[in-house]
C-alpha cells in the first residue's frame, strides 16, 4: 500500500524541480535579453552624448562658451555669462597676476557698467583710489574739471588701482561660479570647419596640444593678439609711445583726481594707483624712444620733462627716474572693423583700441559686455549657427554709439593735446584748455563724454566744434584782420582734419544712424542707472 505513495511523492517532487528549473531559465534567458537590449540602448545613449560633447567640448566637459584671454574683458565676461548660467571655458595664456602700465584708471561710466555687472566689489580691497575729476595744466595755469556725479548714488566714482589687482579679483570671482572653467594655456589657432569657428587648438601649461570645441568662442586676448586677423581687418597705428614711472609717498596738487599736463611735445599724465603710490605716464610721440640701457631716458626725463612737472610732486618725479624702475608701452589705435564669422566674436583690445590718454578701454570693454549679455540672454540655443550670427552682427551694430563717442574723442584729444609748431594748431590747444577753464556746461560737457557717462556721437561733435569756433571767436576779438581771419579759417579745417578721418573709420552710419542697419535684437534700457543728459 506504500508503493503508491512513494511514487506519487516522487512525480511530485520531480515535476516541482523540472519546474522551477524551468522558470530559473526562463528567468535568466530574459534577463540577458533585457541586459543585451539595454546595454544597445545605452551604448546609443552614450554615443549621442559623445557626439554632443564633441560638438561642445573636446575634453568631454559639456561647454557653452570658450573665452580666449582673462584680463579685464575675458575675466568680467566670464562671470557675466557664468552667472548667465552658461557653461564657459576660459583660457589664458598666463594666470599669474599681471603688472601693466595701463588699465589702471576706471572711469565712472565704467564703474556704472561694473555695478551692472554685478563686479563693483572687485575694486575693494586692492587699495583702489577714488577719482572725482581731471586737473589740467598748461603754461604755468591750471584748472579743475570735475565729473558730473551729482545724479548718482555717492560711490559713484572713477576708480585708479594697480591693473593686475583689479584683474585677479575679477578672475578669482569669476572662478567661484560652478559652471566657469578657468584654464592657463596658450591659445595657437581657431579651429575652422566650413567657415564656422568651432572651437580653439591650444598648448596647456604642461605643453599638452589640445582642442576644445563650443558653440561661441570669445576671442578676447588683448592688445598683442595673435587670433584677431582672422575675424577683424586690424588696422593698428601706434602714434606713440607711454613711459612709466610710479611715485612714491607724495601729494599730488588736486587729491583724487587725474592730472594731465599739456606738455611739450605731448601730455604727461599723474594719478594714484594706492594710498600710497602715484603713477606717472610720459608720452612720447612717434615710434623712437630714448634708449633705456645708455641712460638716455632718463637723462630725458629729467632735463626735458621735470621741468614740466608741476612743483608740488618734481623732486618726487626725480627721485623715481633716479631708482631706474623705467617702462615703456606702445599706445595703440585700431578701430573696429569686423569680419562676421559664424561661431566666433571679438571682445576688448583684440577688437578695438583707443589712444589711452582719456583712460576709456575699461569703459569701452565693460559696456560691450552688459550689451552682449542683454543680446544673449534670449538666445537659448547657441547651436543654432544662423540665428547666433545674426545677434553676432547686431552687437557689433548696438555698441557702436558709445564706442565710437570714447574712441574718437580719446583719439581727437590726444592729438589736440599735442605741442604743434603750425599756429592754427597751437590756437586749437590754447582754446581748448581755456573752453574747458569757463566751467559750467563747457566743462561738465566734456568731462561727462571723457567720463562715459554721456556716450553720445552728437555731442562729442558739438563741443569739439563748439571748442574751435571759440577759438576763432578769440581770434575776431576786438578786431578782426585778415591775418587773423585767415588763422581762424586754418583753425576750423584743423579741428575738421582731425577729427573727420577718425569719425570715418569708426563709420559715421554706425555712429550716428546705427537705428537704420536692422538688429535681430535691442538691449532694452536700464532704468537703473540713469545716464547723464549733459
Amino acid at each position: 500500500m506504500e508503493a503508491p505513495s512513494i511514487v506519487v511523492d516522487h512525480l511530485v517532487l520531480t515535476t516541482f524541480l523540472a519546474s522551477l528549473f524551468a522558470s530559473l531559465f526562463l528567468y535568466l534567458f530574459s534577463q540577458r535579453r533585457r541586459s543585451k537590449e539595454n546595454s544597445k540602448r545605452s551604448e546609443r545613449t552614450q554615443r549621442r552624448i559623445d557626439k554632443t560633447l564633441t560638438v561642445k567640448s573636446g575634453d568631454g566637459v559639456g561647454v557653452d562658451i570658450i573665452i580666449v584671454g582673462a584680463g579685464v574683458a575675458g575675466a568680467a565676461l566670464a562671470h557675466t555669462l557664468g552667472k548667465e548660467g552658461r557653461r564657459v571655458h576660459v583660457i589664458e595664456r598666463d594666470l599669474t597676476e599681471p603688472d601693466r602700465i595701463v588699465g589702471e584708471l576706471l572711469q565712472p561710466g565704467g564703474y556704472l557698467k561694473l555695478i551692472e555687472l554685478g563686479l563693483e566689489d572687485c575694486v575693494k580691497e586692492i587699495d583702489a583710489q577714488r577719482v572725482l575729476g581731471y586737473a589740467l595744466f598748461k603754461d604755468g595755469k591750471h584748472t579743475k574739471l570735475s565729473y558730473p556725479l551729482d545724479q548718482f548714488d555717492s560711490d559713484v566714482a572713477g576708480r585708479s588701482f594697480h591693473n593686475g589687482r583689479f584683474v585677479q579679483r575679477m578672475r578669482e570671482k569669476a572662478s567661484t561660479l560652478p559652471n566657469v572653467r578657468m584654464e592657463q594655456g596658450t591659445v595657437t589657432s581657431l579651429v575652422e570647419e566650413n567657415g564656422i569657428i568651432k572651437g580653439v587648438q591650444y598648448k596647456t601649461k604642461d605643453g599638452q596640444e589640445l582642442k576644445s570645441f563650443a558653440p561661441l568662442t570669445i576671442v578676447c586676448d588683448g592688445c598683442f593678439s595673435n587670433l584677431r586677423r582672422s575675424l577683424c581687418k586690424p588696422k593698428v597705428e601706434v602714434p606713440s609711445n607711454f613711459v612709466g614711472l610710479v611715485l612714491e609717498n607724495c601729494e599730488l596738487p588736486f587729491p583724487n583726481h587725474g592730472h594731465v599736463v599739456l606738455g611739450d611735445p605731448s601730455p604727461i599724465l599723474f594719478y594714484p594707483i594706492s594710498s600710497s603710490e602715484v603713477r606717472c605716464l610720459v608720452d612720447v610721440p612717434g615710434s623712437k624712444l630714448p634708449s633705456l640701457a645708455s641712460g638716455e631716458m632718463a637723462t630725458y626725463l629729467k632735463t626735458m620733462v621735470a621741468p614740466q612737472v608741476p612743483p608740488q610732486i618734481r623732486d618726487a618725479f626725480i627721485s623715481a627716474v633716479e631708482k631706474g624702475n623705467i617702462r615703456t608701452m606702445p599706445n595703440r589705435s585700431m578701430p573696429a572693423d569686423p569680419i562676421p564669422t559664424p561661431g566666433a566674436l571679438l571682445l576688448g583690445d583684440a577688437f578695438n583700441m583707443r589712444h589711452p590718454l582719456t583712460g576709456g578701454g575699461m569703459t569701452v570693454a565693460l559696456s560691450d559686455i552688459v550689451i552682449l549679455r542683454n543680446l544673449l540672454h534670449p538666445l537659448t540655443n547657441l547651436t543654432d549657427k544662423e540665428s547666433l550670427s545674426k545677434y553676432i552682427e547686431s552687437f557689433y551694430t548696438l555698441r557702436k554709439p558709445v564706442a565710437s563717442t570714447i574712441n574718437t574723442l580719446a583719439g581727437a584729444l590726444y592729438k589736440v593735446f599735442l605741442a604743434s609748431p603750425d599756429d592754427a594748431r597751437s590756437e586749437m590747444r590754447r582754446a581748448c584748455f581755456d573752453y574747458l577753464s569757463l566751467g559750467g556746461v563747457c566743462s561738465s560737457g566734456p568731462v561727462a563724454l571723457l567720463s562715459g557717462l554721456n556716450p553720445r556721437p552728437m555731442s562729442l561733435v558739438l563741443h569739439f566744434f563748439a571748442v574751435a569756433i571759440f577759438g576763432v571767436g578769440r581770434l575776431l576779438v576786438p578786431l578782426p584782420s585778415v591775418k587773423r581771419l585767415w588763422l581762424g579759417a586754418r583753425l576750423i579745417s584743423s579741428a575738421s582734419g582731425i577729427i573727420f578721418p577718425i569719425i570715418k573709420a569708426e563709420g559715421v552710419r554706425q555712429m550716428f544712424f546705427p537705428r537704420t542697419i536692422p538688429a535681430i535684437y535691442r538691449a532694452p534700457p536700464t532704468p537703473a542707472l540713469k545716464i547723464s543728459q549733459v
